[in-house]
């Protein structure tokens, strides 16, 4: 089931977001994390428009937005390969149509998604703060 976010989910976001970004961001210093944690606590889930995939009551994931782009998108590893993120992205293209992503360049898990499930474009720029490559992306429905 995808719903909306609710602040008690808060707790069970950071979690996922946690197990997510250490298999797909493994370069990613522990500094980093805890600072993108908090970040991500005070900041994104205040501003983003969030919605969270449950299964028997617990959280699995989720994906925020904020107006047309993925600011995030995490899945509990334990979940992968059951089309939930492709549900997450659905619900995301059914509400802002054509929608775009920053994606570390780096990401093992994150880009090869995205390739599949059709987002294009290979801007990059350096993202100063991970001292990582970024890629942004576009998906446009047909």
């Amino acid at each position: 089931m995808i719903r909306k976010f609710k602040s008690e989910d808060t707790d069970a976001i950071i979690n996922v977001w946690r197990k997510a970004s250490k298999l797909a961001h493994p370069f990613l210093t522990e500094v980093f994390l805890d600072q993108e944690a908090k970040n991500t606590r005070e900041i994104y889930l205040v501003v983003a428009e969030t919605w969270v995939t449950e299964i028997e009551g617990q959280v699995v994931g989720f994906i925020s937005l904020i107006e047309n782009e993925i600011g995030g998108l995490f899945l509990d590893p334990a979940f992968h390969g059951q089309g939930l993120g492709r549900a997450m992205v659905d619900k995301a293209v059914a509400q802002k149509g054509a929608v775009k992503v920053e994606v570390f360049a780096e990401n093992i898990v994150g880009r090869p998604f995205y390739t599949s499930y059709g987002f294009v474009g290979s801007e990059e720029y350096f993202h100063e703060e991970s001292r990582q490559m970024m890629l942004r992306q576009t998906f446009t429905p047909a």
